[in-house]
Parts: structure tokens; sequence; C-alpha cells
């Protein structure tokens, strides 16, 4: 009798120590008592009754990395682009995403899939190729609305790689081709204009002065002299061949007396 009675102290000692579970500290376990959700355990150390009265499920809360498969989907100025995108969230309530929804990875992944389409749908190709982290933004948003009652938090959406077809690519090109086009045309008419004004300011300095005048046409023939192999022909005004002609025979040089 002594020996059935530590036999029996013996498997129930077993018994109960195979109730005991451990939890991650990135992990909580939800405790379901015939099939009804009782509670969450953990991290760490937990018992749970055995016999399978009592059944723990473990739940991951660390944020998740998943990629957002390429779609086809039709802008709204009719442009058919491909797009794709990598979305982060985790599970910040264990409860709801295993009771209130089957696959909670797969859910997530197939509303963030419906929900690209959508948005691509509803802007145009320049918004796109140009917003696109407005666009992912708009799509954290949506996904996290539809995910909060899963308990799941959607962390960050961006779009990857969008491609358009090659007809559009060209068409593209030449329109940014054009464009560069029309700048350089733009900024070399300014360059001229400018150019313009700044003569017509010195045309108007040398008929003030009409000194200047004839020093600029010395200069002038200054430079065209340092060229090689040139004769140059330059009619000189009568005031400057006599003072010259004076200044040569060493004759004091006297101004002309107006009147």
């Amino acid at each position: 009798m002594p020996g059935v009675l530590l036999i029996l102290i013996a498997v129930v000692i077993f018994i109960a120590i195979t109730g005991f579970r451990v939890a991650q500290q990135y992990e909580r376990a939800l405790v379901f008592r015939f099939g009804r959700y009782t509670g969450t355990r953990g991290p760490g150390l937990f018992w749970i009754v055995p016999l399978g009265i009592e059944r723990a499920l473990k739940v991951d809360l660390r944020v998740f990395t998943d990629g957002v498969e390429q779609q086809e989907a039709m802008t709204r100025d009719n442009v058919p682009v491909k797009a794709n995108a990598v979305i982060w969230y985790r599970i910040v309530k264990p409860d709801l995403a295993i009771i209130e929804v089957q696959n909670v990875r797969n859910a997530v992944i197939q509303v963030a899939l419906t929900t690209l389409r959508n948005i691509i749908g509803q802007h145009s190709l320049d918004d796109v190729l140009k917003e696109r982290e407005q666009l992912s933004g708009m799509l954290k948003d949506r996904v996290d609305q539809v995910t909060e009652a899963w308990g799941v938090e959607i962390q960050n959406v961006e779009m990857k790689n969008v491609e358009i077809p090659a007809s559009m690519q060209r068409a593209m090109a030449q329109e940014a081709e054009a464009l560069r086009e029309k700048r350089a045309r733009i900024i070399k008419a300014e360059a001229e204009l400018e150019a313009a004004r700044k003569l017509r300011e010195g045309a108007e300095e040398l008929m003030r002065t009409p000194a200047s005048l004839e020093l600029r046409r010395m200069q002038m023939l200054t430079e065209i002299g340092a060229e090689q192999n040139t004769m140059t022909v330059v009619m000189m005004p009568s005031e400057f061949v006599s003072a010259a002609r004076a200044f040569a025979e060493g004759a004091p040089v006297l101004p002309k007396e107006n009147g």
C-alpha cells in the first residue's frame, strides 16, 4: 500500500511538472481551457493545467518585416504601373491577433496588397513617381486602420519599385530632354539680354565722354597689334596727330582755345 501511494504521488508530481511552460521576453502565451480563452501569461515561467485541460499558444511580439509582392495597377490617368512595397508591423494585443483572425501575417499582407492597388488608382502617374513618400504614409495609415481590430500596429510602409511601360519611359525621357532644352534657351536668352543692356550702358558712357571713346579705340589697336602678321590702317583725329607731332619736335603742347 505505501508503495502504491508513492507511485501515485510520483505520478501527480510528474503531471504537475509537465504543466510548466516558459515564454521568452518577446513572447506572450494565450491560455485556453477547454477551448475558452482564460488569459495571457508570460514572459518567463508559468504553469497551466496539464492533461489537455489547458493549452498555451505563444505569440511573437517582435516587429515583422514582410514584402508586398509586385502589383499591377492602373493610375488615375490610365497608365499601367507595377509597384511593390515593404511593411513593418508588430502585434500589440496577442488575444485579438489569435482570436479575431486566422492567420494574422497573411491577413496584414493581403490588406496591404489591396490598399496599394487602391492608392495607385487614386493618383496620377506623376504623383506615384514624385510623391512616393506621401503615398507610403497614406498606405500606412489605411492599413493600420484595418489591422487595429486585429491587435496589429503598423510601424512603417515603404513603396520600393515603381515600373512603368517602356513606351512611357521613352515619352518621359523626351519630355525631360525638351524641358532641359527649354531651360538652356531661356538661360541663353537671359544672358544675351544682360549683355545687350551692358553694351547699351557702355555706349551711353562713351557718348558722354568722347575722350573715353578714343581711349577705347587705342586699346583696341593695342589688342589688334598683338596679333602676328597683322597690318592695321587707322584714321586718327587731327588733334591727336598735331599733339603727337609737337611732342616729337619737343615743342610744348598747348590746349586749343575755344572760339
